[in-house]
């Protein structure tokens, strides 16, 4: 992409209501624009990033036999009875609404009820478990507090996988398996040095659930973390009787706050039950659908991204979710620099380098800070030194490296360095 045809512009500010730092590095970068407290939309630069995410998601839970559903935002009222859910008093969070006909429907903040009553309609044996239905959905959540921009929104895109099993045992073994899959996840999309698996309230069908919580200084949770086990207790679980359970030592542990970007939980017979969701077994014997649920929000990583990887100059992408992978910023007015980079640009895009080419007839200084704000990984300079020398001045964006690579080892280079 030419960056004189991109719409979004930097900015030098923030809006002055917005408190948090990954939303204000994301709209002063042109990434996404507060539309209102808890509300944000993409932009061109921020989609690709949230597109990226939403890919590595997919690849994860397909390699786990995730089927990719989509169901609706809109939730019938009687659904959610059957749970109690649909009270205020147990759900504080609903936004809700009514059709012409004085019908009420509610805006989804989960789909456990939903889908359990889907399931209905296709799970009647056993030969037609388990089954790991998931979708990558917009949720809508009442927040009393909305101020930490991306992380905790009003407005929010969730991928939510529901696991329908057998029995316990089944659904353990699943279990595990999803547990690696988020390992992988946050790997991939750069948390995985900083993001931990934490013990949770499991509620009324196991005794934990967990949580991955990724450390940073703007984090919402508080957890005790052992760095040796690579293992957390959030604050709200921790006692005496689960460090001896668990094998932790009460002195060992750091208090440290945290965001948490996923969670998996155990189910159990919590939503089949009230559901009458069964499935006759091979004796012919009628079981209730044994199930879990394992969430993570998209655009919480892409914020949690932000806060714990920008430094003071902008942000900092990891190559695999970065919107672009090459930031090819053009020095000089010479004709035959521009030619230059033009050749470069098409020699990249060939070769399959997704690359952002700032043509843009700005200052040095304007552009290079401009790079260093939207943290694309790599920075190509073409310049008349180049065109004098034939070598690029390359940077990479997180660790400050500069280096000079001759044309011919170039297209070599960046393809080794992702």
């Amino acid at each position: 992409m030419y960056q004189s045809k991109l719409f979004s512009k930097t900015r030098k500010e923030a809006p002055k209501d917005e408190v948090s730092k990954n939303a204000e590095l994301l709209i002063k970068a042109g990434f996404i624009n507060k539309e209102m407290a808890g509300v944000y939309s993409y932009l061109p630069l921020g989609l690709r990033v949230l597109n990226k995410i939403n890919n590595i998601i997919r690849e994860e839970m397909n390699q786990i036999g995730g089927q990719e559903i989509f169901l609706t935002s809109l939730q019938e009222k009687e659904t959610w009875e059957k749970t109690n859910r649909w009270d205020d008093k147990i759900v504080d969070n609903w936004f809700k609404t009514k059709l012409k006909n004085e019908t009420e429907l509610g805006l989804a903040f989960t789909h456990e009820e939903a889908l359990t009553r889907l399931m209905k309609d296709h799970i009647r044996s056993y030969k037609d478990l388990p089954s790991y239905p998931y979708q990558i959905q917009t949720k809508f959540r009442n927040e009393a507090r909305a101020k930490s921009g991306i992380i905790r929104c009003r407005e929010f895109l969730m991928k939510d996988m529901y696991s329908f099993s057998r029995n316990e045992k089944e659904h353990l073994e699943f279990y595990e398996k999803a547990k690696e899959a988020y390992k992988n996840i946050f790997k991939r999309v750069g948390l995985g040095d900083k993001t931990y698996l934490t013990f949770a309230s499991g509620g009324s069908f196991s005794k934990y659930s967990h949580e991955f919580q990724t450390i940073t200084d703007s984090g919402e949770d508080i957890i005790y973390l052992d760095e040796k086990k690579g293992l957390a207790v959030n604050k709200e679980v921790l006692t005496g009787t689960v460090l001896k359970d668990l094998d932790l030592e009460e002195k060992k542990l750091k208090e440290v706050k945290a965001v948490e970007v996923g969670n998996i939980f155990t189910l159990g017979t919590k939503f089949s039950e009230p559901f009458g969701l069964t499935y006759l077994d091979e004796k012919g014997e009628k079981n209730l659908v044994f199930m879990g649920s394992y969430g993570i929000g998209p655009g919480r990583v892409m914020g949690t991204v932000a806060e714990a990887l920008s430094d003071n100059k902008g942000l900092v992408w990891p190559s695999e979710i970065a919107p672009f992978y090459v930031h090819l910023i053009e020095i000089g007015d010479k004709k035959e620099v521009r030619k230059m980079a033009e050749d470069l640009y098409k020699n990249l895009q060939k070769n399959k380098i997704e690359v952002l080419f700032d043509d843009r007839d700005l200052r040095p200084g304007e552009k290079f800070a401009d790079s260093d704000l939207l943290g694309i990984p790599l920075r190509i300079i073409v310049s008349e030194k180049t065109l004098a020398s034939g070598e690029y001045e390359i940077k990479e964006r997180a660790s400050e490296k500069v280096s000079m690579i001759k044309e011919k080892d170039l297209l070599n280079f960046v393809i080794e360095y992702k």
